[in-house]
């Protein structure tokens, strides 16, 4: 069975850094492609970054010089790093994988930015 637990979320004010894990169990994750979506309230849900299993990096819009994105296959983890947090980034982050051609998705973590 596959699953995805996002943990690293919270509160926390602007300017200020979160990372956010994405561990996987049940799938090869060094052979997977990850990445992370976020959905602000009303909104649509939109990638965020994505990183294939060789480590091929792809960033939403503008974003690359915030977000970082990285993996960890020896911890089966993926990660997500958010930099200079503005109260627009306050959405639920969700991580999925995709292992040959399925996609799975995690529940998400909570991101609350404060001005």
């Amino acid at each position: 069975q596959v699953q995805l637990v996002e943990s690293g979320g919270g509160l926390v004010q602007a300017g200020g850094s979160l990372r956010l894990s994405c561990a996987a169990s049940g799938i090869v994750f060094s052979a997977s492609t990850m990445g992370w979506y976020r959905q602000a309230p009303g909104k649509q849900r939109e990638l965020v970054a994505q990183i294939s299993n060789s480590g091929f990096t792809t960033y939403r819009g503008s974003e690359k010089g915030r977000f970082t994105i990285s993996r960890d296959n020896a911890k089966n983890t993926g990660y997500l790093q958010i930099d200079s947090l503005k109260p627009e980034d306050t959405a639920v982050y969700s991580c999925y994988v995709i292992e040959y051609v399925r996609t799975y998705w995690g529940k998400g973590t909570q991101v609350t930015v404060s001005s």
